[in-house]
């Protein structure tokens, strides 16, 4: 069974997905990017408000990747009270002196999700060094939004294999990447942990514009059935 992930950038996008009845609110900021974060006072505001009646996640920004600039901002992150916090994978030359630093991290209780983007063609193995390094989970998104949704830019079955890989590792899987309501049916079957939305849930499908209670209630009512 996949569970509904609501994207939100501020405390009232917040408490509407709350209502709703999402089963894992997450934080962010899509103005700043795929990744984009907010501000860790906006982020320390929303998980008090909200009282831990469900997980949060945030994400700590679109950073390059440089192993001490990503593991100070996740300790800032991990100040606010989040549940989960969400890092993006860039291409790079090299992703194991960042995994490494982030060892640490894990190894101090914090529950850490790598982002890999499937329009960057990642190396789908790296799940296993994410698992031995601690992390929680991972999730695949896409970097460019006008690109299409994840079912465009990356095969059925590459992302089946995506979430076996996690399921072997025993780690949560999601999938993300301008989902819509016609992916859901494709994607269901492949029994990712969440399924990852936010442009869906907006006005006009814009990341960027006001969440949509009424959008966002049908995409809750989609997932419920299954």
């Amino acid at each position: 069974m996949s569970r509904m992930l609501a994207s939100v950038n501020c405390l009232d996008e917040a408490h509407t997905v709350q209502q709703i009845g999402a089963d894992i609110i997450d934080l962010k900021q899509p103005a700043l990017g795929a990744l984009g974060a907010l501000e860790t006072q906006l982020v320390q505001t929303i998980v008090s408000e909200l009282g831990g009646k469900q997980p949060i996640s945030a994400t700590v920004g679109d950073l390059p990747m440089q192993a001490e600039l990503i593991s100070k901002a996740v300790q800032a992150m991990a100040a606010t009270g989040v549940d989960y916090i969400k890092i993006g994978f860039f291409q790079a030359p090299d992703w194991n002196a960042v995994i490494s630093q982030l060892q640490a991290c894990t190894q101090d209780g914090l529950k850490l999700i790598a982002v890999l983007f499937a329009d960057q063609q990642p190396e789908l193995n790296t799940v296993t060094k994410f698992s031995a390094a601690g992390f929680a989970g991972v999730m695949l998104d896409t970097m460019d939004k006008n690109k299409g949704s994840l079912t465009q830019v990356m095969p059925l079955e590459t992302i089946q294999h995506f979430v076996e890989l996690a399921k072997q590792q025993q780690l949560l899987s999601g999938l993300a990447g301008s989902l819509r309501a016609t992916d859901i049916k494709s994607l269901l079957p492949l029994q990712a942990d969440y399924l990852g939305f936010r442009g869906a849930l907006c006005k006009q499908h814009q990341r960027t514009a006001k969440l949509d209670p009424l959008a966002t209630a049908d995409i809750k009512a989609a997932l419920a059935p299954w």
